[in-house]
């Protein structure tokens, strides 16, 4: 294989990387819709549509195999085979927890909510924000903006904390909504994981482009 052709190889497992982002996205989307909305029809084409993510990683990944196979790479090329790899191990934990949220969607279609749903909207936003920015840093090889994104996963907790003590006295005052409460919180969990993850791919980036592993979590 030719470094022109190994090029090409790199470019287009990236191009696949950012179609998986795009589903990812717009699974979190749908998830959060299918939640406010209570539609089953669209929480069911969320799980459905987990098999899309599920098989572009394992593409991608299949790729990047045969890429380190057939010519022996620069340390660099090394570094963004493997970077891709984790990248895309996220996104796809990423599309597993908007199955979760879809899941939820469909166990309480029936209900009345005890609260209209407006934070949980409010923390997808910011996922899926975080999820584009992180994404074009990952492209762009912008450290300051992996940094910059990893920062809004503030946001997220301080969403998560003041819907947690919300739901809290709503279930002291009245232990029957404790079983729909406990969804939400479950919901608002599995976005803060989403927002994990995210921080997860900027740290990637910031592997990519210096060579240092850091933790962004904190």
């Amino acid at each position: 294989m030719t470094r022109g052709s190994f090029d090409t190889g790199l470019e287009l497992v990236n191009n696949e990387l950012l179609t998986m982002g795009s589903i990812v996205e717009k699974q979190i989307f749908r998830c959060i819709e299918a939640l406010v909305n209570q539609d089953c029809d669209l929480a069911e084409k969320v799980i459905q549509d987990d098999d899309l993510v599920d098989n572009l990683q394992k593409e991608i990944e299949d790729k990047c195999i045969k890429l380190i196979a057939t010519q022996q790479p620069l340390a660099h090329d090394l570094r963004t085979i493997f970077t891709t790899t984790k990248i895309v191990t996220d996104l796809e934990r990423i599309a597993d927890h908007a199955v979760d949220i879809a899941k939820i969607a469909i166990r309480l279609k029936s209900e009345k909510y005890i609260k209209e749903l407006i934070h949980i909207p409010q923390m997808a936003d910011i996922a899926k924000e975080m999820i584009r920015l992180s994404l074009d840093a990952y492209v762009e090889g912008d450290v300051k903006k992996a940094y910059s994104t990893c920062k809004m996963d503030d946001e997220i907790d301080d969403i998560y904390k003041q819907v947690f003590s919300e739901l809290l006295v709503i279930m002291k005052d009245d232990s029957e909504t404790v079983k729909q409460a406990s969804q939400f919180l479950f919901v608002c969990k599995f976005l803060e994981r989403i927002a994990d993850h995210t921080t997860n791919i900027c740290e990637w980036t910031v592997y990519l482009v210096t060579g240092e592993q850091i933790d962004l979590n904190d």
